[in-house]
């Protein structure tokens, strides 16, 4: 029995190969994060021991470059699926775009290979150099981490903006990689995701050491690991609110039939109001339960309540993204989002006050949420992205059915990379689990 046939009726193939990059991009991007995030907590830990001299600082940040190559490594492997997953599962987008799409995946393949080279030096340094010759090694650790998410990210900002070529019938022309890394896109969805990196790396972090208040284990050393996460969780999400007010303005004006499935937007009218929550009803053309602010959407949009908001009447059915899923995974972005810069509030106010963060077990469990809550705001983002742009695969130029390779065993090759991934991911979490129980130093 083929595989494909116990997916869900019409394209089998097609919808295998998409729920493949989508369970991969979904399983990486949190890797991606904490290979951007956690290496500025080490430099920050580090450093906090050169100051003082304290070695509890200096324990904090051994430990957790231990955890960090365990999280480089899975990194790596799931990095280089999602890569081979592109030529394999969407052949005529590589033979088409491979050369404007190249360029970034070059680079960010350099930034990978200097990040390893300095990671390992400072993995095996710790002994064996000078403390400020070890901190500067993981200066480039660092600075690659963010490199390589900035590439990235600009490739799949692309696909949403295309610019740097030109198609003469189905041929490329023209390709100028430097002009499609600076797409319409690029800077807002970079900064977008650099900050979401920092705010996932930051609550997750101070999450894990909540639980550890939670279960009576509050040595300096706990504290000073949970307030570190904090403050990096704490800085980066009122950031990372005007960098989403920022992206989806830019949305607005590159891709307005998104724009509308992100607000279940269905008539295309000026004083559009801003819905929270809702379910879109696509027969009734309707997002029904919502609570509607009149004007707040054109508002936000053009900064001028006046100005109309393209609605998903403007476009045939076939050629709208599933609006639902589209708008309750931009609705869970925000809304934990929200979540998240209260819980900033709250702990900036009590850092105000009384120059330390909060103590309550009350802070603690919502502390204990915030890190699951962080990885749920970023994952609803990347369907967002992602599913917002379908039927496309490059905004406007390529539809996804177009690009794949329609292989006949898609869904056995779905069932094993699932199976895959499930090893590596339980194998992860118990490596780690078991350097959280070694004990600490006297």
């Amino acid at each position: 029995m083929n595989a494909a046939a116990l997916l869900p009726p019409g394209d089998a193939a097609l919808f295998a190969a998409r729920l493949q990059m989508a369970f991969t991009l979904g399983f990486h991007v949190v890797l991606a994060c904490l290979g951007v995030g956690l290496p500025v907590l080490l430099l920050v830990a580090e450093g906090r021991f050169l100051r003082t001299r304290d070695e509890g600082w200096r324990t904090l940040a051994r430990r957790w470059s231990k955890a960090f190559g365990v999280l480089f490594a899975v990194g790596a492997v799931s990095g280089t699926v999602l890569s081979f997953e592109i030529g394999i599962l969407w052949p005529r987008f590589v033979a088409v775009f491979g050369p404007v799409i190249g360029f970034p995946f070059t680079l960010e393949a350099f930034a990978f290979f200097l990040e390893a080279i300095f990671l390992g030096l400072y993995l095996y340094g710790w002994d064996r150099l000078t403390p400020q010759a070890h901190w500067w090694c993981g200066v480039p650790v660092a600075a690659a981490g963010l490199a390589s998410a900035w590439f990235v990210v600009t490739a799949n900002a692309w696909m949403n903006a295309p610019a740097g070529f030109r198609l003469d019938g189905d041929a490329l022309a023209d390709a100028d990689p430097v002009a499609a890394m600076r797409n319409p896109a690029a800077g807002a969805q970079t900064t977008h995701m650099i900050l979401a990196a920092y705010v996932v790396t930051g609550f997750l972090v101070a999450s894990v050491y909540a639980a550890a208040r939670l279960r009576g284990e509050e040595r300096p050393y706990h504290r000073r690991a949970r307030a570190l996460g904090l403050a990096m969780g704490c800085l980066s999400a009122p950031a990372q609110i005007l960098a989403g007010d920022f992206a989806a303005r830019v949305v607005a004006r590159t891709q307005p039939v998104k724009f509308a499935a992100m607000e279940g937007q269905f008539q295309t009218e000026a004083r559009a109001p801003l819905r929270l929550g809702g379910i879109p009803d696509e027969e009734r053309g309707e997002t029904r339960f919502a609570l509607e602010i009149p004007g707040a959407l054109s508002w936000l949009a053009h900064r001028d309540a006046d100005v109309p908001v393209r609605g998903l009447d403007s476009v045939p059915a076939a050629e709208r993204p599933p609006i639902a899923i589209v708008h309750l995974a931009f609705q869970s972005m925000i809304a934990s989002g929200v979540v998240l810069l209260a819980l900033s509030a709250w702990a900036g106010w009590t850092w105000l006050r009384r120059r330390r963060i909060p103590e309550s077990r009350a802070f603690a469990r919502a502390l204990l949420v915030a890190g699951p809550l962080s990885i749920l705001a970023t994952e609803a983002g990347w369907i967002v992205t992602e599913v917002g742009r379908q039927p496309w695969i490059v905004q406007g130029v390529m539809r996804t059915a177009d690009a794949a390779a329609g292989s006949p065993r898609a869904g056995w090759i779905l069932a094993a990379t699932l199976a895959v991934y499930a090893v590596i991911g339980v194998g992860s979490f118990l490596a780690l689990r078991r350097l959280a129980r070694r004990p600490l130093p006297a």
